[in-house]
This record gives structure tokens, C-alpha cells and sequence, in this order.
């Protein structure tokens, strides 16, 4: 049998993991609550529990490699340490590869999950194949991660790919959470959309297709800051493909044949409009996905 890896996805409300052989076929999946207010201890002993149901679920499949997690930022890709996530209480300086390798005896590597993701879609989604890419989580927040020849874009101090915190607008009067003015999250992610709206994305969305004007309007607003920025994007990195995912992205074609019409039109990149603009394709797991990539 091939060697199997585990895959673990840590966010703040669950955790998520499963087993996965180099074909990124998944044998085993598991997931529990995360209990991330009740402080790092109780959070950590969650994480420990799920590896401990992970290696047992793995034994009859196989021999593990390793343990890739993807997990929220900021954090030190190359250190696995996870600095001071806003989402869990207590992670601050968590040497978790670490302490990973202490207790399971495993190669660990640790990954901001938005590149966990790019990377997942890149090996195993909607990216196949394709050398540069730039993916997108539209959620609450926007995340996104740069892929190079299947290899995370990290940066000088591992803090690349930040892109939901370029600014669009800088005399905006939005404040986003990163205490800059006029960040794409602060005004197109979920959260955004949810504040100015007064609905959810999909109720916006779903309000659009039945002819309500103002939320048309909101919709069209949302896409052309979104293809604006994009089209800055392209303009800097020339990806192969974009991929976006999150629950925004599930408002689906209405969306991203906006997006398609818009991004051509600001950049300065004459093949923009060959440019593949894709949904995600690993969708719920895609975090159990990234790590798998991670430590594969």
C-alpha cells in the first residue's frame, strides 16, 4: 500500500481531518468541535483527541508519512508556529508542528489555510495542471493564497498572499479588521455584503434573479469591486487561472460571469480575458485537503 498522510483543518468553531493517500483519496474522515472559547488547552486537548481518532482510523489502511494542518494565521509556515489567531483565544506562539512531531512521532508541516487551499485546488481541484494560480476564499472575510509550480508563494517573512488586505479604495470610510481603510474584505466579503445588504450573499443574490432592483444594484456594486481588484491582480501576478471559493462564491454563474466581463477591463494585461475565472472544486473539505498537500 502507498503511504497515507493525515489531513487536519483547525478553525475556530471545528475541527476537521481525515485520511488521505497520496491520490488524495480520502479513506477517513472525522471532525469535532474545536471549543476554541474555553482557552488553548481545551482547544489543544481537542486537537490531540482528533489525531489520536485519525492514526487509529488510519492503521488498517496503512503506514503514515506525515501530518500536513492547515490552520489560521498569522503564523510561520516554516517554524509551524501559530502566532495569535484572532478566532482562538489563548494560540499565542504555539509551536504546534512541534509538539505535533513530539506526540505523534510524524514529520509535521503547518499552513496558513488559505494557502493550504490555493494548494489543495491546485494539486487536486479545480487547478489541476495549471503552473500559476491564484486562489480565493470569499467568506466572512477574503482569503487567498498564490501558487507557484505547485509550491506556496510565502514571501521574505512567510507573509505573502495577503490579498483580502490590498486596499481598493484608500480614502474609504470602511475600517477594516486589520486597521487599514478600504481593504477588499472590508468591502466585498461576506460580512460586508451581510452589513450593507441586511441579508446573506445567497438572499442577495437570490433577490437579484427575482428582479428586486436594489439588490441588483448591491450585486453589481459587489462584482465590480471584486473584478476591479482582480483585474490588479492579474495585472501583478499573470496567473494561469483563479479559483474562488467560499460561501460567497456559491451565489455561482451570476457572479463569476460578472466577474468575467469586469477583470478584463481593469488591468493593463492584454490576455486578461483568457484568464480562467473558476469555482473551487473541494468545497466543505478543501481544509483537510490543504493539509494533505501541505505535507505531500
Amino acid at each position: 500500500m502507498p503511504p497515507l498522510v493525515l489531513g487536519l483543518d483547525i478553525g475556530g468553531t471545528k475541527l476537521a481531518g481525515g485520511v488521505l493517500d497520496r491520490e488524495a483519496r480520502m479513506l477517513e474522515r472525522r471532525e469535532r468541535p474545536t471549543r476554541a472559547a474555553e482557552g488553548v488547552e481545551v482547544s489543544l486537548g481537542q486537537v490531540w483527541e482528533l489525531l489520536a481518532e485519525l492514526r487509529d482510523a488510519a492503521a488498517p489502511h496503512g503506514a503514515l508519512a506525515g501530518i500536513g494542518i492547515c490552520a489560521p494565521g498569522p503564523l510561520n509556515p516554516e517554524t509551524g508556529v501559530i502566532f495569535n489567531p484572532t478566532n482562538m483565544p489563548g494560540w499565542v506562539n504555539v509551536p504546534l508542528a512541534t509538539e505535533v512531531e513530539r506526540r505523534c512521532g510524524l514529520p509535521c508541516r503547518v499552513e496558513n489555510d488559505a494557502n493550504g487551499a490555493g494548494l489543495a485546488e491546485a494539486l487536486f481541484g479545480a487547478a489541476r495542471g495549471f503552473p500559476r494560480v491564484f486562489y480565493v476564499t470569499l467568506s466572512t472575510g477574503i482569503g487567498t493564497g498564490i501558487i507557484i509550480d505547485g509550491k506556496v508563494y510565502h514571501g521574505k517573512n512567510g507573509a505573502a498572499g495577503e490579498g483580502g488586505h490590498v486596499t481598493i479604495d484608500w480614502r474609504s470610510p470602511v475600517v477594516c479588521n486589520c486597521g487599514s481603510v478600504g481593504c477588499i474584505e472590508a468591502l466585498a466579503s461576506g460580512t460586508s455584503i451581510a452589513r450593507r445588504a441586511g441579508r446573506s450573499a445567497q438572499q442577495l443574490a437570490q433577490a437579484a434573479a427575482a428582479g428586486d432592483p436594489e439588490a441588483t444594484r448591491l450585486l453589481d456594486e459587489t462584482a465590480e469591486m471584486l473584478g476591479a481588484w482582480l483585474g490588479s491582480v492579474v495585472s501583478l501576478l499573470d496567473p494561469n487561472i483563479i479559483v474562488m471559493g467560499g460561501g460567497v462564491s456559491r451565489i455561482g454563474e451570476p457572479l463569476f460571469a460578472k466577474l468575467r466581463a469586469i477583470m478584463p477591463r481593469r488591468t493593463i494585461n492584454p490576455f486578461a480575458a483568457a484568464t480562467p475565472i473558476v469555482p473551487a472544486q473541494l468545497d466543505q473539505d478543501v481544509g483537510i485537503y490543504g493539509g494533505a498537500a501541505v505535507i505531500l
